[in-house]
Protein backbone atom coordinates (compact mmCIF):
# COMPACT_ATOMS: atom_id res chain seq x y z
CA UNK A 1 0.00 0.00 0.00
CA UNK A 2 1.06 3.48 -0.89
CA UNK A 3 1.48 6.02 1.81
CA UNK A 4 1.45 9.93 1.88
CA UNK A 5 0.47 12.51 4.44
CA UNK A 6 -2.49 13.85 2.18
CA UNK A 7 -4.95 12.40 -0.18
CA UNK A 8 -6.91 14.69 -2.08
CA UNK A 9 -9.92 13.26 -3.86
CA UNK A 10 -11.04 15.44 -7.17
CA UNK A 11 -8.37 17.33 -9.42
CA UNK A 12 -11.03 19.96 -10.11
CA UNK A 13 -10.31 23.64 -9.45
CA UNK A 14 -10.45 23.47 -5.65
CA UNK A 15 -8.49 20.10 -5.43
CA UNK A 16 -5.63 21.03 -7.87
CA UNK A 17 -5.20 24.16 -5.74
CA UNK A 18 -4.92 22.50 -2.78
CA UNK A 19 -2.96 19.89 -3.67
CA UNK A 20 0.01 22.38 -4.94
CA UNK A 21 -0.43 24.46 -1.65
CA UNK A 22 -0.01 21.27 0.15
CA UNK A 23 3.02 20.06 -1.48
CA UNK A 24 4.93 22.86 -1.92
CA UNK A 25 4.55 23.00 1.90
CA UNK A 26 6.25 19.83 2.56
CA UNK A 27 3.43 17.34 2.30
CA UNK A 28 3.61 14.31 0.49
CA UNK A 29 0.08 14.50 -1.66
CA UNK A 30 -1.49 12.27 -3.94
CA UNK A 31 -4.38 13.88 -6.34
CA UNK A 32 -7.09 11.27 -7.33
CA UNK A 33 -9.43 11.78 -10.06
CA UNK A 34 -12.11 10.07 -11.53
CA UNK A 35 -12.29 11.65 -15.30
CA UNK A 36 -10.29 10.46 -18.38
CA UNK A 37 -10.12 14.61 -18.83
CA UNK A 38 -8.65 16.69 -16.50
CA UNK A 39 -10.44 19.83 -14.88
CA UNK A 40 -13.32 19.45 -17.70
CA UNK A 41 -15.50 22.30 -15.12
CA UNK A 42 -12.01 24.55 -15.81
CA UNK A 43 -12.18 24.07 -19.50
CA UNK A 44 -15.39 24.78 -20.30
CA UNK A 45 -16.48 27.75 -17.77
CA UNK A 46 -16.75 30.97 -19.24
CA UNK A 47 -17.04 29.96 -22.41
CA UNK A 48 -13.48 28.55 -22.64
CA UNK A 49 -12.19 31.49 -21.79
CA UNK A 50 -12.55 30.63 -17.69
CA UNK A 51 -14.12 33.31 -15.50
CA UNK A 52 -11.27 32.75 -12.79
CA UNK A 53 -12.20 34.70 -10.45
CA UNK A 54 -14.01 38.25 -9.39
CA UNK A 55 -12.01 41.50 -8.24
CA UNK A 56 -14.78 42.43 -5.74
CA UNK A 57 -15.45 39.02 -4.43
CA UNK A 58 -15.92 39.65 -0.42
CA UNK A 59 -18.79 37.22 2.17
CA UNK A 60 -21.52 39.13 0.95
CA UNK A 61 -21.51 37.30 -2.58
CA UNK A 62 -21.57 34.11 -0.96
CA UNK A 63 -24.48 32.06 0.13
CA UNK A 64 -24.83 29.24 2.99
CA UNK A 65 -26.91 28.35 5.98
CA UNK A 66 -24.05 30.11 7.77
CA UNK A 67 -23.15 33.07 5.52
CA UNK A 68 -20.09 34.24 7.94
CA UNK A 69 -18.62 30.63 7.46
CA UNK A 70 -16.42 32.33 3.97
CA UNK A 71 -15.49 34.92 5.34
CA UNK A 72 -12.06 33.57 7.35
CA UNK A 73 -11.11 31.57 3.88
CA UNK A 74 -11.72 34.42 1.55
CA UNK A 75 -9.65 37.00 3.96
CA UNK A 76 -6.67 34.96 3.95
CA UNK A 77 -6.68 34.47 0.05
CA UNK A 78 -7.88 37.05 -1.75
CA UNK A 79 -8.89 37.69 -5.50
CA UNK A 80 -5.41 39.67 -6.19
CA UNK A 81 -3.44 36.74 -4.50
CA UNK A 82 -5.17 34.47 -7.20
CA UNK A 83 -4.05 37.36 -9.91
CA UNK A 84 -0.73 37.28 -8.91
CA UNK A 85 -0.41 33.50 -9.31
CA UNK A 86 -1.59 33.92 -12.86
CA UNK A 87 0.54 37.09 -13.65
CA UNK A 88 3.46 35.01 -12.70
CA UNK A 89 2.90 32.57 -15.41
CA UNK A 90 2.13 35.19 -17.83
CA UNK A 91 -1.61 34.68 -18.84
CA UNK A 92 -2.79 37.16 -20.48
CA UNK A 93 -6.35 38.30 -19.04
CA UNK A 94 -9.12 41.09 -18.90
CA UNK A 95 -12.06 42.16 -17.24
CA UNK A 96 -15.10 41.65 -18.81
CA UNK A 97 -18.01 42.89 -16.55
CA UNK A 98 -18.36 43.83 -13.02
CA UNK A 99 -14.81 42.82 -12.29
CA UNK A 100 -15.34 39.31 -13.80
CA UNK A 101 -11.76 38.43 -14.83
CA UNK A 102 -11.34 35.80 -18.04
CA UNK A 103 -8.37 34.83 -19.56
CA UNK A 104 -7.80 36.45 -23.12
CA UNK A 105 -6.57 33.27 -24.66
CA UNK A 106 -7.90 30.11 -23.07
CA UNK A 107 -9.03 27.98 -20.21
CA UNK A 108 -6.35 25.55 -20.48
CA UNK A 109 -4.20 28.16 -19.68
CA UNK A 110 -5.25 27.69 -16.23
CA UNK A 111 -4.98 24.10 -16.19
CA UNK A 112 -1.58 23.83 -17.42
CA UNK A 113 -0.88 26.88 -14.31
CA UNK A 114 -2.10 24.42 -12.08
CA UNK A 115 -0.77 21.27 -13.16
CA UNK A 116 2.93 23.07 -12.64
CA UNK A 117 1.94 24.04 -9.65
CA UNK A 118 0.97 20.59 -8.68
CA UNK A 119 4.32 19.31 -10.03
CA UNK A 120 6.52 22.34 -7.93
CA UNK A 121 4.79 20.38 -5.06
CA UNK A 122 5.69 17.07 -6.27
CA UNK A 123 2.10 15.61 -6.09
CA UNK A 124 1.57 11.88 -7.28
CA UNK A 125 -0.97 11.69 -9.61
CA UNK A 126 -3.79 8.40 -9.60
CA UNK A 127 -6.59 9.19 -12.30
CA UNK A 128 -8.27 8.26 -14.15
CA UNK A 129 -8.75 5.84 -10.64
CA UNK A 130 -12.56 5.43 -8.87
CA UNK A 131 -12.06 5.67 -5.47
CA UNK A 132 -14.50 2.19 -4.21
CA UNK A 133 -14.46 3.05 -0.42
CA UNK A 134 -12.45 5.12 2.67
CA UNK A 135 -12.10 3.48 5.61
CA UNK A 136 -10.95 5.53 8.96
CA UNK A 137 -8.36 3.74 12.24
CA UNK A 138 -5.06 5.11 13.11
CA UNK A 139 -5.39 6.78 9.43
CA UNK A 140 -7.15 6.80 6.25
CA UNK A 141 -7.17 4.32 4.02
CA UNK A 142 -8.60 5.16 0.40
CA UNK A 143 -9.40 2.20 -1.62
CA UNK A 144 -9.93 2.45 -5.11
CA UNK A 145 -9.94 0.08 -8.67
CA UNK A 146 -6.38 0.46 -8.66
CA UNK A 147 -5.55 -0.66 -5.20
CA UNK A 148 -5.03 0.81 -2.03
CA UNK A 149 -3.84 4.21 -0.47
CA UNK A 150 -2.59 4.96 2.94
CA UNK A 151 -3.21 9.21 4.12
CA UNK A 152 -2.65 10.98 6.87
CA UNK A 153 -5.42 13.38 5.79
CA UNK A 154 -8.23 13.28 3.27
CA UNK A 155 -9.34 15.98 1.42
CA UNK A 156 -12.57 16.16 -1.09
CA UNK A 157 -12.69 18.33 -3.35
CA UNK A 158 -15.44 16.53 -5.83
CA UNK A 159 -17.71 19.49 -6.41
CA UNK A 160 -21.48 19.09 -6.47
CA UNK A 161 -23.78 17.89 -8.95
CA UNK A 162 -23.51 20.56 -11.85
CA UNK A 163 -23.22 19.35 -15.22
CA UNK A 164 -23.35 15.65 -15.15
CA UNK A 165 -22.51 14.97 -18.25
CA UNK A 166 -18.85 16.07 -17.17
CA UNK A 167 -18.88 13.72 -14.61
CA UNK A 168 -20.44 15.26 -11.79
CA UNK A 169 -21.16 12.42 -8.75
CA UNK A 170 -23.12 12.96 -4.84
CA UNK A 171 -19.71 11.19 -4.00
CA UNK A 172 -18.37 13.73 -1.56
CA UNK A 173 -22.14 13.81 0.13
CA UNK A 174 -21.99 10.30 0.42
CA UNK A 175 -18.54 10.32 2.32
CA UNK A 176 -19.68 13.06 4.64
CA UNK A 177 -23.04 10.80 5.41
CA UNK A 178 -20.57 7.98 6.07
CA UNK A 179 -18.74 9.78 8.62
CA UNK A 180 -22.29 11.28 10.10
CA UNK A 181 -21.53 14.63 8.54
CA UNK A 182 -24.80 16.47 8.19
CA UNK A 183 -25.75 17.92 4.14
CA UNK A 184 -27.71 20.39 2.90
CA UNK A 185 -30.37 18.98 0.37
CA UNK A 186 -28.42 20.30 -3.00
CA UNK A 187 -30.12 21.90 -5.34
CA UNK A 188 -29.46 23.22 -8.81
CA UNK A 189 -28.20 26.98 -8.83
CA UNK A 190 -27.30 29.45 -11.10
CA UNK A 191 -29.91 27.46 -13.25
CA UNK A 192 -32.44 29.02 -15.95
CA UNK A 193 -36.17 28.94 -14.93
CA UNK A 194 -39.25 27.28 -16.57
CA UNK A 195 -42.53 27.69 -16.43
CA UNK A 196 -45.70 26.25 -17.53
CA UNK A 197 -46.27 25.96 -21.36
CA UNK A 198 -49.60 27.03 -20.84
CA UNK A 199 -48.27 30.67 -18.60
CA UNK A 200 -45.56 31.05 -21.22
CA UNK A 201 -47.15 30.18 -24.18
CA UNK A 202 -47.37 34.14 -25.11
CA UNK A 203 -43.53 34.85 -24.85
CA UNK A 204 -42.34 31.81 -26.03
CA UNK A 205 -41.93 33.44 -29.65
CA UNK A 206 -39.91 35.99 -27.88
CA UNK A 207 -36.97 33.18 -27.56
CA UNK A 208 -33.75 35.27 -27.67
CA UNK A 209 -34.65 38.29 -26.93
CA UNK A 210 -32.81 39.93 -24.22
CA UNK A 211 -33.05 43.20 -22.36
CA UNK A 212 -31.70 44.82 -18.94
CA UNK A 213 -33.60 44.09 -15.83
CA UNK A 214 -34.05 44.29 -12.30
CA UNK A 215 -35.26 40.98 -10.91
CA UNK A 216 -35.92 40.30 -7.08
CA UNK A 217 -37.50 37.52 -4.87
CA UNK A 218 -37.45 36.39 -1.52
CA UNK A 219 -37.78 38.13 1.60
CA UNK A 220 -35.47 39.63 4.48
CA UNK A 221 -32.27 38.10 4.71
CA UNK A 222 -33.02 35.64 2.20
CA UNK A 223 -34.02 38.41 -0.61
CA UNK A 224 -32.07 38.55 -3.81
CA UNK A 225 -32.21 41.44 -6.05
CA UNK A 226 -29.63 41.74 -9.17
CA UNK A 227 -29.84 44.58 -12.43
CA UNK A 228 -28.46 42.36 -15.28
CA UNK A 229 -28.98 41.08 -19.15
CA UNK A 230 -32.56 39.03 -19.13
CA UNK A 231 -32.82 36.27 -22.01
CA UNK A 232 -35.83 35.18 -22.89
CA UNK A 233 -36.30 31.50 -24.33
CA UNK A 234 -38.90 29.04 -25.39
CA UNK A 235 -39.26 27.23 -21.59
CA UNK A 236 -38.62 30.49 -19.79
CA UNK A 237 -36.28 32.93 -18.68
CA UNK A 238 -32.16 32.61 -18.64
CA UNK A 239 -29.36 35.27 -19.02
CA UNK A 240 -27.18 36.38 -15.78
CA UNK A 241 -30.40 37.94 -13.96
CA UNK A 242 -32.09 35.07 -13.62
CA UNK A 243 -29.08 32.57 -13.16
CA UNK A 244 -28.10 35.16 -10.32
CA UNK A 245 -31.84 35.35 -8.78
CA UNK A 246 -32.18 31.47 -9.26
CA UNK A 247 -29.45 30.86 -5.96
CA UNK A 248 -32.51 33.00 -3.56
CA UNK A 249 -35.52 31.35 -5.51
CA UNK A 250 -37.40 28.80 -3.88
CA UNK A 251 -40.49 26.71 -5.18
CA UNK A 252 -43.77 28.29 -5.29
CA UNK A 253 -41.93 32.09 -4.87
CA UNK A 254 -43.03 34.65 -7.58
CA UNK A 255 -40.12 36.75 -9.29
CA UNK A 256 -40.81 40.66 -9.12
CA UNK A 257 -39.03 41.60 -12.51
CA UNK A 258 -38.43 45.73 -13.53
CA UNK A 259 -38.40 45.68 -17.34
CA UNK A 260 -37.81 49.50 -17.33
CA UNK A 261 -35.48 49.94 -14.55
CA UNK A 262 -34.19 53.11 -15.69
CA UNK A 263 -37.63 54.67 -15.66
CA UNK A 264 -41.23 55.08 -13.81
CA UNK A 265 -43.61 53.46 -16.79
CA UNK A 266 -46.48 54.65 -15.56
CA UNK A 267 -45.47 57.95 -15.62
CA UNK A 268 -43.79 58.10 -18.93
CA UNK A 269 -47.06 56.67 -20.17
CA UNK A 270 -49.27 59.41 -19.14
CA UNK A 271 -46.51 62.13 -20.21
CA UNK A 272 -46.50 60.96 -23.62
CA UNK A 273 -50.34 60.81 -23.74
CA UNK A 274 -51.14 64.40 -24.16
CA UNK A 275 -51.60 64.85 -27.93
CA UNK A 276 -49.73 61.59 -29.11
CA UNK A 277 -50.65 60.02 -32.39
CA UNK A 278 -48.31 57.01 -31.68
CA UNK A 279 -50.09 53.59 -31.26
CA UNK A 280 -48.83 52.25 -27.84
CA UNK A 281 -46.71 49.68 -29.11
CA UNK A 282 -44.90 52.30 -30.93
CA UNK A 283 -44.41 54.49 -27.71
CA UNK A 284 -43.42 51.06 -25.61
CA UNK A 285 -41.09 50.05 -28.55
CA UNK A 286 -39.38 53.24 -27.84
CA UNK A 287 -38.50 51.59 -24.16
CA UNK A 288 -38.77 47.78 -24.82
CA UNK A 289 -37.46 45.47 -27.97
CA UNK A 290 -40.33 46.06 -30.31
CA UNK A 291 -41.34 42.38 -30.12
CA UNK A 292 -42.10 42.57 -26.17
CA UNK A 293 -43.73 45.81 -26.33
CA UNK A 294 -46.54 43.94 -29.40
CA UNK A 295 -46.62 41.05 -27.28
CA UNK A 296 -46.76 42.75 -23.81
CA UNK A 297 -49.56 44.72 -25.44
CA UNK A 298 -51.46 41.87 -26.17
CA UNK A 299 -50.99 40.07 -22.95
CA UNK A 300 -52.74 43.06 -21.24
CA UNK A 301 -55.33 43.16 -23.71
CA UNK A 302 -54.79 46.16 -25.88
CA UNK A 303 -54.73 46.31 -29.85
CA UNK A 304 -51.65 46.45 -31.46
CA UNK A 305 -53.62 49.22 -33.75
CA UNK A 306 -54.71 51.25 -30.44
CA UNK A 307 -53.14 54.91 -30.53
CA UNK A 308 -51.67 55.89 -27.01
CA UNK A 309 -54.06 58.90 -26.84
CA UNK A 310 -57.40 56.50 -26.34
CA UNK A 311 -56.68 54.46 -23.75
CA UNK A 312 -57.76 55.55 -20.33
CA UNK A 313 -55.52 56.73 -17.61
CA UNK A 314 -56.50 53.37 -15.79
CA UNK A 315 -55.72 51.21 -18.21
CA UNK A 316 -52.19 52.61 -18.85
CA UNK A 317 -51.46 52.62 -15.10
CA UNK A 318 -52.15 49.31 -14.80
CA UNK A 319 -50.22 48.32 -17.84
CA UNK A 320 -47.26 50.37 -16.69
CA UNK A 321 -46.74 49.31 -12.73
CA UNK A 322 -46.85 46.08 -14.59
CA UNK A 323 -44.18 46.86 -16.56
CA UNK A 324 -42.14 47.70 -13.55
CA UNK A 325 -43.70 44.98 -11.19
CA UNK A 326 -43.97 42.13 -12.91
CA UNK A 327 -45.20 39.01 -10.88
CA UNK A 328 -44.17 35.72 -12.55
CA UNK A 329 -43.52 32.33 -10.70
CA UNK A 330 -41.44 30.03 -11.92
CA UNK A 331 -42.67 26.46 -12.35
CA UNK A 332 -38.91 25.16 -11.97
CA UNK A 333 -35.33 25.09 -12.85
CA UNK A 334 -33.85 23.78 -16.51
CA UNK A 335 -31.82 21.25 -13.38
CA UNK A 336 -28.66 20.21 -13.35
CA UNK A 337 -27.52 19.85 -16.65
CA UNK A 338 -28.13 23.40 -17.01
CA UNK A 339 -26.75 24.27 -13.28
CA UNK A 340 -23.64 26.15 -13.15
CA UNK A 341 -23.28 25.23 -9.75
CA UNK A 342 -24.41 23.03 -6.81
CA UNK A 343 -25.90 24.98 -3.91
CA UNK A 344 -26.23 23.48 -0.18
CA UNK A 345 -23.78 20.76 0.68
CA UNK A 346 -21.79 19.45 3.63
CA UNK A 347 -23.34 21.61 6.21
CA UNK A 348 -20.56 24.51 7.45
CA UNK A 349 -22.24 23.49 10.76
CA UNK A 350 -19.66 20.66 10.47
CA UNK A 351 -16.41 22.30 9.56
CA UNK A 352 -13.62 24.78 10.88
CA UNK A 353 -14.16 28.03 8.97
CA UNK A 354 -10.65 28.16 9.33
CA UNK A 355 -9.23 25.07 8.45
CA UNK A 356 -12.12 23.14 6.56
CA UNK A 357 -11.75 19.79 8.82
CA UNK A 358 -14.80 18.18 10.16
CA UNK A 359 -14.70 18.78 13.40
CA UNK A 360 -15.84 15.66 14.56
CA UNK A 361 -13.40 13.92 12.05
CA UNK A 362 -9.78 15.27 12.71
CA UNK A 363 -8.07 14.67 9.31
CA UNK A 364 -11.27 14.88 6.88
CA UNK A 365 -11.71 18.24 4.93
CA UNK A 366 -14.41 19.00 2.62
CA UNK A 367 -13.45 22.01 -0.12
CA UNK A 368 -14.62 23.88 -3.10
CA UNK A 369 -18.57 23.40 -4.14
CA UNK A 370 -18.63 20.22 -2.04
CA UNK A 371 -19.29 22.40 0.84
CA UNK A 372 -22.74 24.51 1.61
CA UNK A 373 -21.10 27.90 -0.05
CA UNK A 374 -22.11 29.01 -3.29
CA UNK A 375 -21.28 32.04 -5.06
CA UNK A 376 -22.75 34.66 -7.21
CA UNK A 377 -22.68 34.31 -11.32
CA UNK A 378 -18.98 36.16 -12.19
CA UNK A 379 -15.98 34.46 -11.24
CA UNK A 380 -17.07 34.16 -7.20
CA UNK A 381 -16.99 30.21 -7.55
CA UNK A 382 -13.39 29.86 -8.32
CA UNK A 383 -12.53 32.30 -6.02
CA UNK A 384 -14.16 30.17 -3.10
CA UNK A 385 -12.53 27.34 -4.47
CA UNK A 386 -8.94 28.79 -4.17
CA UNK A 387 -9.40 30.01 -0.95
CA UNK A 388 -11.22 27.18 0.70
CA UNK A 389 -8.15 25.17 -1.01
CA UNK A 390 -5.72 27.47 0.59
CA UNK A 391 -7.12 27.10 3.83
CA UNK A 392 -7.15 23.70 3.93
CA UNK A 393 -3.74 23.23 2.71
CA UNK A 394 -2.22 25.55 4.91
CA UNK A 395 -3.88 24.02 7.97
CA UNK A 396 -3.00 20.37 7.08
CA UNK A 397 0.67 21.51 6.65
CA UNK A 398 0.40 23.08 10.61
CA UNK A 399 -1.72 19.90 11.68
CA UNK A 400 1.22 17.33 10.00
CA UNK A 401 4.10 18.63 11.24
CA UNK A 402 5.84 19.46 7.67
CA UNK A 403 6.37 23.34 6.64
Amino acid sequence: MENFDVAVIGAGAAGMMCAAVAGQRGLRVVLIDHAERLAEKIRISGGGRCNFTNRDAGPANYLSENPRFCRSALARYTPQDFIALVQRYRIPFHEKHKGQLFCDDSSEQIIDMLVAECEAGRVAWRRPVRVEEIRRGESFVVSTNAGEIGARAVVVATGGLSIPKIGATDFAYGVARQFGLEVIEPRPALVPLTFTSAGWEPFAALSGLALEARVSTGAGKARGEFLEDLLLTHRGLSGPAILQISSFWALGTPLAIDLMPAGNATELLLEAKPGSKKRLVSQLSEWLPSRLAEVWAQVHGVTQEARLADLPDRQLRTLGDALNRWAITPAGTEGWRKAEVTAGGVSTAELSSASLEAKRVPGLHFIGEAVDVTGWLGGYNFQWAWASAVASAGALAESLGRR
